[in-house]
Formats: C-alpha cells, sequence, structure tokens
C-alpha cells in the first residue's frame, strides 16, 4: 500500500492522460467515420499546405478524390500527392493536449499555451506536408522514409519539446517546492 501512495501522483498522470487520449480518439473517429469524402480538417490542411507551396515557386492545385477519404495534391494537371486524414496533424494534437491536462497547471497560462502548440503543431505538419509534396514532385527513392519515420519524428520531438516547455516553465508544483 505503500508503493501505490508513493506512486500515486505518476498513476494518477497516467490514467488522466489515457482517459484524455482514448476520450479524444474515440470523438476522432466519430468525426472521421462521418465523412464518405475527405473531412474538413485534412482539406483545410491540404488547401493550406498548396497555398503555402504556392507563395514558395510551387503552382499547386487540389481535389478530392470521388469516393475516398483523400485528397490529391497535383502539379500542372498530374497527381504528385495524396493526403489522407492522417495527414491533417489531429491526432498529434490530441497527445499534446491529452498531455497538458493530465499534467495540470494554471488554466490562465494553459489557455495561453494550449492555442500556442496547437499552432505550432500545426505549422510544423504544413511544413512537413509541404515537403514530401517536394520529396513526391522529384521521384525521390526515400519518399516512404520521410513519410513513415523522419517527419513522424521530427512532429513528435516538436510536441516532446512543447512538453519539456510546459514541464520546466510552467509547473506550479516546481515552482512551490523551489520557494518552500
Amino acid at each position: 500500500m505503500e508503493l501505490l501512495k508513493e506512486f500515486k501522483p505518476a498513476l494518477m498522470f497516467l490514467g488522466k492522460f489515457l482517459a484524455l487520449y482514448f476520450a479524444g480518439n474515440i470523438l476522432y473517429g466519430i468525426y472521421i467515420e462521418s465523412y464518405e469524402q475527405a473531412d474538413g480538417v485534412t482539406r483545410l490542411v491540404t488547401a493550406q499546405t498548396s497555398w503555402c507551396l504556392d507563395h514558395t515557386g510551387y503552382d499547386t492545385s487540389i481535389e478530392d478524390v470521388v469516393g475516398q477519404p483523400k485528397i490529391a495534391m497535383k502539379a500542372t494537371g498530374d497527381v504528385v500527392l495524396y493526403v489522407f486524414e492522417g495527414c491533417n496533424g489531429l491526432n498529434v494534437m490530441i497527445v499534446f493536449i491529452a498531455f497538458l491536462f493530465a499534467f495540470g497547471g494554471p488554466l490562465k497560462t494553459l489557455a495561453l499555451f494550449l492555442p500556442l502548440g496547437i499552432l505550432i503543431i500545426h505549422l510544423f505538419n504544413l511544413l512537413r506536408i509541404g515537403l514530401l509534396y517536394h520529396l513526391a514532385l522529384n521521384d525521390s527513392r526515400q519518399f516512404y522514409y520521410y513519410h513513415k519515420y523522419f517527419f513522424t519524428a521530427i512532429l513528435y520531438i516538436v510536441v516532446f519539446g512543447l512538453w519539456a516547455v510546459w514541464v520546466i516553465r510552467f509547473n506550479e508544483k516546481r515552482k512551490l517546492k523551489a520557494t518552500a
């Protein structure tokens, strides 16, 4: 029983995190399943990536793929890349949000840090899709590696960095111990 008492804060964090993560994923799954075509968030992310690419010298267009939950990103009418719902960044944001709420902190600070973190994740995701478009356009043999491992790792490193900032900078318990 003493051991349980010692690990209670860690177990409480883990329980809250898992509950929020699973609840977020269930809601996300319900959201995704309500669409026969690509969902609105995936469409928005794809359009924003296309806009960014167009403003950096590419000539892109996007088009829904009829009957499938993906969006085609094109160059001169040819499909270069398909963007699926898993590419919209929402799942990564769910992990980020679950951690922040499970860890806790001042609500006022959370209300500022949470949207800022989501924006940073979103911008890195747009960069990720844009770089994948560039790789696909240039027929890179490393596309699968970059898509599956490299850019996914970078996105999660960004999330880990945001978590570290939250824990180090905004941890009330740490501040209270330092002043005691």
